[in-house]
């Protein structure tokens, strides 16, 4: 399979980012990275998931996800240390779909998140989709942010050390800021 692993995602819509990835295998052990907290928080955030319409909290610790690291942005400066989210899982068919909110608020209203898997060889072909964005300054946090943890998911699938998760934030979320256009707000919409 021939994808380009570092490719910027591709806007579905104003409100709807998609990425695409190709892991080495298993989808057994891709899986258990995307469901299991102790593997989970290795990339992105701890926190247990359970069936379909249970809540969930993921807690993020960004500042020690990687090592040799820059700074987190002013901006993120809240985020660095420890942030929760909330949420429910919507759909979960275990090796091939997991669908989440994504912070939610006290009205469980939030954006949603799909992780799809499919076995390709030795490999496993992640399309990861987050729709119901609300503004395009948050389409810019989650494209740039996904697309470093993702970095990070396929450097500890690999058994690398993974690029500093802030570094790769503060670049990929300019060059989305470049390549989204200024008009995409699914506010105005």
């Amino acid at each position: 399979m021939n994808m380009n692993n570092d490719a910027h995602g591709t806007l579905l819509a104003a409100d709807t980012i998609r990425l695409q990835r190709t892991l080495p295998g298993p989808v057994e052990r891709v899986w258990r990275y995307l469901t299991e907290p102790e593997l989970r928080r290795q990339w992105l955030a701890g926190g247990a998931f359970g069936a379909p319409g249970d809540r969930h909290e993921l807690v993020f610790r960004n500042n020690s996800l990687t090592e040799n690291d820059e700074p987190a942005p002013a901006k993120y400066a809240d985020m660095a240390d420890e942030v929760r989210i909330h949420g429910r899982v919507v759909e979960c068919t275990p090796h091939e779909r997991l669908v989440i909110t994504w912070n939610e608020n006290d009205e469980g209203v939030g954006s949603e998140v799909a992780f799809e898997l499919q076995p390709r060889g030795s490999e496993v072909e992640l399309t990861l989709t987050h729709s119901r964005l609300p503004s395009r300054d948050s389409m810019l946090s989650v494209a740039g942010g996904w697309h470093a943890h993702l970095r990070v998911l396929i450097a500890r699938l690999r058994d690398e050390t993974p690029p500093g998760l802030w570094a790769s934030f503060n670049q990929l979320e300019a060059e989305y800021d470049r390549l989204i256009p200024q008009a995409t707000d699914p506010a105005a919409a």
